[in-house]
């Protein structure tokens, strides 16, 4: 669209760069600190990291001592190749030295100082002697709250009460101002505040789309009436993608309400970076005009780039953003020039800080006759200088976008606004730091004459490869922020409760259906006396018969070709893929999952199929051993017989599929036992390898009590191998019984057992108590904390206890408990009332032996299984409830003296599977990878959903004997390894092999 401008546009660039004269942005003032910081930034990524990281740290050290310490650990560590300037004398002192504490407290000064450059004052008062600057020299404002991260429902609530003072603050605290028709009136208040969605409700989640709209709703309605009142403005500022649909219709509605049709003034962001801006552009106009609405709307390029891509490329997702900062430019003009054209419906807002962005703008208000009142120009508070100084030279309105608040949430506003300066695709980078030519500047985006500066990574790199099979990587979990995705969650709901409600499943032998006289039933735990379906119920004599059809099929299993025997796992999971929405629905009502974590049941569960499946293919090809003239030596693996594969309730169709897929792709057959909680599930499980053309008898589906199927099992002698997971208890009693052979039995028992967890999450003394509050309500409330992997621990150091503490309470107290199948509803029932009771009956001891109860959340009053999410303050390290797995949504909180009395704590249980800790100390990191002795360690990022082949999954002393599920060592436990030794002489002649 800009080609047909291009002359103009030229002009336009050529009168700011004549305007900007040789001015240059301070921040790249090389005579100051932070000049110097921002250059050795844009030098030295290494460089850019730490110091980017210990910038994000600094608001949590109190001590000079603790800044003395994070700046020996990020800038004095051995190999670093940073200049001594940087090392501020620090590399061969104690942190606790007068040396230390005086370099500290300078540094100290600096980064006050360098983010106080781009946050104007911690509230209205303490910013007004900036925004009065701005406004002698003829700029406006739109001021924003710091404070993103909002983990509880007071937190919401304390954030829009703020914006409601503040636009009352900002009106009172500027209304000695005198009028100027240059910079307000009409279409542009004086006051203009922004305000970010997700911090007006701490659930604010597409999933829980018309939940998230009313509340949110709600509470906006009271910033806009504060707004109407004041005559103020109020923008909507745009977040990551996961939430800007959500955000978009919120604004739409909130806009039809007939309260606001007088007003206020309300705007909407776009972000140019994302494919699908031009689209919502569209969209919005559309509305604009049924709606009668002239609304606002900022065009930016976009702020979370890197976050975006990160995350996509992680989760598989595809990427939302373009990649290519030239299409991204090319269209930010496509939208001006759209926004622009459209006057009678918008208000546009350009913000850029870009001179061809600027330049392009100019142009085309100039083709459509437009005057300043018809537009405006935004830029960032303490960016951009000349800019700024050329626009308002050349006529045009201009309004800052000005942060305040405390420097602690600041940071990560200050974060990113180093990374976009310091950006290799930073327009102010090129343009006053690396003195990139004015022709590069000015080229025209649809011209691409060079290749993007940017290289992403590839996800696939490391991936495991096998020859004809394309790289394995993981299922994508669903993504909710589409409402296509939630569309078909919510018919899955209706097909699962159509195809498996009230039905009757029966026992699957040698490819028969028997059928017995006793039958299971399978319940809703959300409503016990709703019977989701029943089941056969297998007796002794169902096993035997099981094991002779296994016997019979196990040769012919065994000698299957390793290709057929994986490729028949990969048509498995292109069932479970093709059933994915009624698999995961099925588990809402027969266990009590939530959306998310049903879905992501499932995706593990093709996961491990996917996987074993190569990892098979890999182990296949006999590995040679030596290169020795004359002999020829090789290794193979075989199946071992006939394995019993006994599967939890907690993850019914993953572990499940798992387990079984492991030992039927390594040869062996297997009977499977499910939970007697979830046999449904596990029929879905069968069903999918039954169309996938297993032979008959190599699975036998065979759901019974436990005290009958189980014990017939695992002490048959024809039974070589056992895979469980499960409680300790009853693993620890069948690697007992395991351990005896019996007359006529052939093979030792093998035995893989998956037990349980006390896991712990540390929080360390600089933790980032945003992410450490979220990490660990996800840990331990995920799935009413009923997965081995949940945390039952918070170990916090003293310094973080009692804010961490009023933190996690308030988080735990927003969560809504309800049935599952509700996606409001983030804590849903426990597995059953048996369940129910020894919850309860451990919370009860927990308070006789003195734990404090810091909150019990509310539950329904409506006969469920459910347990209200709990936490314990003050707790010993050695009590009952700090010692023992629990199962379900309690957490106890012990506090710490220092971080050796953490580790101390963390390691002093029975069990060693999960762990994870919240610091941003390189050397607390370092320790805890070498001294938190958990099978799984997760560094800042809550401690469950463990990916196959990322994060294989299992742990030491009690919690299971066996190598890690999903990961490359776990089918050798399902085999027996053979040496083949050839001597190929013959007459003192042996065979020539190539090398």
């Amino acid at each position: 669209m800009s080609l047909g401008y291009e002359d103009e546009v030229q002009r336009y660039a050529a009168r700011i760069f004549e305007s900007m004269g040789r001015r240059r942005p301070s921040i790249f003032a090389k005579d100051f600190w932070q000049g110097q910081v921002m250059e050795w930034c844009m030098r030295n990524e290494a460089f850019k990291t730490e110091m980017f990281r210990f910038v994000d740290v600094f608001p949590a050290l109190n001590d000079p001592s603790h800044i003395a310490r994070h700046l020996q650990e990020y800038f004095c560590r051995p190999g670093q190749d940073f200049p001594k300037t940087f090392q501020w004398g620090l590399n061969a002192v104690s942190p606790t030295s007068k040396v230390a504490k005086i370099a500290a407290g300078q540094i100290e000064k600096n980064i006050r100082s360098m983010a106080y450059r781009f946050i104007a004052g911690a509230d209205a008062a303490d910013a007004l002697p900036k925004l009065t600057e701005m406004r002698e020299q003829g700029i406006g404002f739109t001021v924003d709250l710091l404070g993103e991260a909002c983990v509880s429902e007071q937190e919401a609530e304390a954030y829009t009460q703020q914006y409601v003072d503040l636009v009352k603050s900002l009106t009172e605290t500027t209304a000695a101002w005198k009028v100027d028709a240059t910079m307000e009136g009409g279409d542009f208040p004086r006051v203009n505040v922004s305000v970010k969605p997700s911090a007006l409700y701490s659930q604010f989640d597409p999933l829980d789309f018309q939940g998230a709209l009313e509340v949110f709703g709600e509470r906006l309605s009271r910033i806009l009436h504060a707004a109407k009142a004041h005559g103020a403005l109020v923008n909507l500022d745009a977040e990551s993608y996961h939430t800007k649909a959500l955000t978009l219709e919120l604004f739409k509605r909130i806009m039809e309400q007939p309260e606001f049709a007088d007003g206020p003034q309300v705007g909407i962001v776009i972000q140019a970076y994302l494919k699908d801006s031009e689209n919502d552009t569209k969209e919005l106009l559309k509305w604009a005009k049924k709606a009668k609405r002239r609304v606002a709307v900022r065009l930016v390029k976009g702020a979370y780039w890197d976050y975006e891509v990160l995350l996509s490329q992680q989760r598989a997702w595809p990427i939302p953003v373009y990649t290519d900062k030239r299409l991204s430019d090319e269209n930010f003009e496509n939208l001006t020039a759209m926004l622009l054209e459209n006057t009678k419906l918008v208000i546009p807002n350009i913000a850029t800080h870009n001179v061809r962005s600027l330049a392009h703008t100019m142009a085309v208000a100039q083709k459509r006759k437009l005057t300043r009142d018809d537009f405006e120009f935004q830029m960032l508070f303490g960016m951009g200088e000349p800019l700024k100084h050329a626009v308002l030279k050349l006529g045009y309105r201009l309004r800052d976008y000005v942060p305040i608040g405390d420097l602690v949430p600041g940071m990560g506003y200050l974060v990113r606004r180093l990374l976009e300066n310091t950006s290799n695709e930073s327009w102010l980078r090129q343009g006053f730091a690396d003195d990139q030519s004015v022709a590069e500047l000015l080229a025209d985006p649809r011209v691409r004459t060079t290749p993007p500066r940017t290289k992403l990574s590839d996800p696939l790199k490391g991936a495991p490869t096998v020859p004809g099979v394309k790289p394995f990587f993981n299922e994508p979990l669903a993504d909710f922020a589409h409402e296509r995705i939630r569309s078909l969650f919510a018919d899955g709901l209706q097909t699962a409760k159509k195809h498996w409600l009230g039905k009757h499943r029966k026992l699957m032998i040698g490819g028969e259906a028997i059928d017995t006289a006793e039958h299971l039933q399978s319940t809703n735990p959300a409503n016990p006396s709703e019977i989701i379906g029943t089941t056969a119920s297998a007796t002794a004599e169902h096993v035997e018969l099981a094991i002779a059809a296994a016997k019979a099929a196990y040769p012919a299993w065994r000698d299957t070709p390793p290709l057929r025997r994986a490729q028949v796992l990969f048509d498995a999971a292109a069932e479970l893929r093709k059933n994915r929405w009624e698999l995961s629905a099925l588990q809402c009502y027969e266990v009590g999952k939530q959306w998310s974590e049903a879905d992501g049941d499932v995706c593990e569960a093709i996961d491990f199929l996917e996987y074993y499946g190569r990892e098979m293919i890999r182990l296949a090809t006999p590995q040679r051993l030596g290169q020795l003239p004359g002999e020829l030596s090789h290794l193979s693996y075989e199946g071992r017989g006939v394995a019993a594969v006994i599967a939890p309730w907690n993850f019914p169709l993953a572990i499940m599929t798992g387990m079984a897929s492991a030992a039927l792709v390594t040869g062996n057959c297997v009977i499977m036992k499910p939970a007697g909680q979830s046999p449904l599930i596990a029929a879905g499980f069968y069903d999918a390898f039954e169309k996938a053309g297993l032979p008959k008898g190599v699975l036998s589906f065979l759901p019974g009590r436990g005290s009958v199927v189980g014990a017939a099992l695992t002490n048959h002698i024809d039974i070589s191998l056992i895979a469980f997971t499960g409680s300790m208890e009853v693993g620890l009693d069948i690697y007992k019984n395991a351990a005896i052979t019996r007359d006529g039995q052939l093979y030792v028992k093998r035995v893989i057992c998956e037990l349980g967890g006390k896991n712990a999450i540390i929080v360390d003394s600089d933790a980032d108590l945003d992410e450490a509050v979220q990490g660990v309500v996800k840990s331990a409330f995920a799935y009413q904390g009923q997965k081995c992997s949940a945390c039952s621990r918070a170990i916090v150091l003293e310094e973080q206890y009692d804010t961490f503490v009023a933190r996690l309470t308030e988080a735990v107290r927003s969560l809504a408990v309800g049935p599952a199948h509700l996606p409001h509803n983030k804590v849903g029932p426990v597995i059953d009332a048996a369940a129910q009771r020894n919850i309860l009956a451990l919370i009860e001891q927990g308070k006789a032996e003195g734990a404090r109860v810091a909150v019990q959340g509310a539950i329904p009053n409506d006969g469920g299984c459910y347990v209200p999410p709990t936490v314990f303050v003050d707790v010993d390290p050695n009590s009952t409830i700090a010692q023992t797995e629990i199962f379900g949504p309690v957490v106890a909180v012990i506090k710490a003296r220092d971080f050796d009395h953490a580790l101390e704590i963390a390691n002093g249980t029975q069990y060693a599977l999960t762990g994870g800790i919240f610091t941003r100390s390189p050397a607390h990191i370092e320790r805890a990878r070498n001294e938190f002795r958990v099978g799984n360690l997760y560094i800042n990022r809550n401690i469950t959903g463990a990916l196959v082949w990322r994060n294989p999954f299992g742990g030491a002393k009690r919690s299971g004997v066996g190598s890690k599920a999903g990961g490359p060592d776990y089918l050798q436990q399902f085999m027996d390894p053979r040496a083949i030794c050839e001597n190929t002489m013959r007459r003192g002649f042996a065979p020539t092999e190539d090398e």
